[in-house]
């Protein structure tokens, strides 16, 4: 017999504002425009403010309570530069990133509002490779749940129409893309031999699965043609960048602008303001009055949170990177979102939309905020050094070799550890991929 009976559950859903907030932190400037004129249009209350309009620079002044910045670091007349060159000779079109797309299809998978809120906080920390960018409690954390909690969640956005978006290792990946196939020999290898498969100890893998080498090669074939970079080949593609800040140097500061000079103001109309004020609205007319009032308030607010959120995250990654931005392109500490998200005191996800994306205008040219971020390695000696160092060095000595007779992975250790950089062969192979440079071989010209 049916019984009835009473549960009490707690759930956390985030708050519109905050919602809101981080949508458009997420935008570019193009698509920032777009969405402000979409918002004019959907709230009467919205208006915009035309440049006749303005009597002081009161809202520069509210903004520069809230940050540690000139008034010209949040507008200046160069922040229109791009618009009057680009922008007033060809329409921006509305672009929908990679990520957006993604997005849209997780709301037809028939998750609560809140899951589908940690679906997209998960997709928003992809890294351009498809894999996920921070630590899986960090996101957890946000929404003050523990990690198994949101691990179903991660394990359906890892099986959407690219298999393998979200993972959290190159294991995780192929394994994902494998599992359909549990009793091939693929699949085995991956994942009970993977580490002997990466150092291609064939004849171990061979022994250990009782199989020919013919199966093998067939087996390892067909891993070769799997996905390991998810995310890679569908990045973001912009026709035309506009960069989101300009960045100049003054004096022994820098002077940080956000780009969107071009990009409408607003004010909440004094017509509906005043008939509020009068008792002009009664019944459901002041109540829809009021609704559009409060989701106007915080639109607004949003817009200029995300200009203060976007110049703290540019500064502090000037602090972080002081040889960069004094003019050695050649270096560049090691930093991680985590780094600029205790800098500020904002969350990490927060860090990772405010650089997905966005591009500055620098004296050394257009770079998007995520090419300032760069991972350590511990060299053994004391030294603790940006890869982006690394890198650099390796692509230097790969760009001087003989293209007759180039050198293969183990000469490029022997090259670096003449240095000072002591790495072992497979990191060495790693940066080589990492920079698209093909092996030995295949860089061989006649």
């Amino acid at each position: 017999m049916p019984r009835l009976s009473q549960t009490l559950t707690q759930k956390q859903k985030l708050a519109p504002r905050q919602v809101l907030q981080a949508r458009l932190l997420q935008l570019n400037t193009v698509n920032l425009e777009q969405t402000i004129l979409k918002e004019l249009e959907q709230n009467p209350i919205l208006e915009q403010i035309e440049p006749e309009d303005y009597e002081d620079k009161s809202m520069a002044e509210e903004i520069l309570e809230e940050v540690d910045a000139p008034v010209e670091d949040m507008y200046t007349d160069e922040s229109s530069y791009y618009l009057d060159q680009e922008k007033s000779e060809m329409p921006l079109p509305d672009k929908t990133s990679f990520i957006e797309g993604v997005i849209s299809k997780v709301k037809d998978l028939g998750l609560s509002d809140f899951e589908q809120d940690i679906a997209e906080e998960i997709l928003w920390n992809t890294n351009e490779r498809g894999y996920l960018d921070t630590d899986l409690a960090l996101i957890a954390d946000s929404f003050e749940l523990n990690e198994e909690d949101i691990e179903p969640i991660l394990y359906v956005v890892q099986r959407l129409e690219l298999k393998g978006l979200g993972s959290r290792d190159l294991q995780e990946c192929l394994t994902i893309q494998l599992e359909n196939e549990k009793d091939s020999i693929a699949f085995n290898i991956i994942t009970k031999y993977f580490d002997d498969f990466m150092h291609k100890r064939y004849d171990k893998i061979k022994s250990k699965l009782k199989c020919d080498k013919e199966q093998l090669q067939v087996a390892v074939d067909y891993i070769s043609n799997l996905n390991p970079r998810p995310g890679e080949g569908y990045a973001d593609n912009f026709q035309t960048v506009i960069p989101d800040l300009i960045v100049r140097e003054d004096g022994e500061d820098w002077l940080i602008t956000t780009n969107d000079g071009g990009v409408p103001e607003l004010r909440i109309s004094k017509l509906y303001t005043e008939g509020l004020d009068n008792g002009e609205y009664t019944g459901k007319a002041k109540s829809f009055v009021r609704e559009k009032m409060d989701s106007a308030n915080w639109f607004i607010e949003a817009v200029k949170q995300r200009r203060i959120t976007m110049v703290n995250v540019m500064r502090a990654i000037i602090k972080y990177q002081p040889e960069w931005f004094s003019g050695n392109m050649n270096h560049l500490r090691p930093l991680k979102l985590q780094d600029i998200a205790e800098e500020i005191n904002m969350d990490i996800s927060t860090i990772s939309r405010s650089t997905r994306g966005k591009f500055v205008d620098t004296p050394y040219g257009v770079f998007e905020l995520k090419y300032y971020f760069t991972d350590a390695i511990d060299l053994g000696d004391g030294r603790v050094l940006g890869t982006f160092v690394l890198k650099k060095e390796l692509q230097n000595i790969i760009n001087s070799e003989n293209k007759q007779s180039p050198f293969n992975d183990d000469t490029l250790v022997e090259k670096l550890n003449d240095k000072g950089y002591k790495l072992a062969r497979r990191t060495v192979a790693k940066y080589r991929d990492q920079l698209g440079v093909p092996v030995a071989r295949l860089r061989k010209e006649i």
